[in-house]
């Protein structure tokens, strides 16, 4: 999936994917989209580790990303993200977050998001609802 498109859209005004150091990659499958982040003083709680937060930010803004490459004349936003956090992830590490489509209606795209450290070990799997919005002309 190509986000090119979007990445110019979110690096040209500061917003929250920027603010928490977010960057999105496209890739060669169809329905999938990935992005990075470091773990830093943007996204991490007070003891060093990645905020669940911060991982469920990641999630939601990789599976809009996603959603608005699939439907580009439209409004993209998430009506429900729910995850688990299964390991803790330590400031100056990377995370990488890889988002499936599960489904992809008319008004509704359900993601399914596995956020993993630099290992390759599972940090957090998200479920990601966007809900389509057809602009007005």
């Amino acid at each position: 999936m190509d986000v090119e498109k979007i990445n110019k859209i979110i690096n040209a005004k500061p917003n929250l994917s920027t603010a928490l150091g977010m960057e999105f990659i496209s890739t060669p499958e169809d329905g999938t989209c990935m992005a990075r982040m470091r773990v830093d003083e943007r996204n991490r709680q007070p003891f060093g580790f990645l905020s669940g937060g911060a991982s469920l930010a990641l999630a939601e803004n990789v599976a809009g990303v996603g959603s608005c490459s699939l439907c580009p004349q439209c409004a993209c936003v998430g009506i429900e993200v729910s995850g688990s956090h299964v390991k803790a992830v330590a400031e100056g590490d990377t995370v990488t977050a890889y988002a499936r489509l599960l489904h992809q209606g008319t008004t509704l795209h359900v993601w399914n998001v596995d956020i993993k450290d630099s290992s390759g070990d599972l940090i957090s799997n998200v479920r990601v609802t966007n809900y389509v919005i057809k602009q007005k002309k």
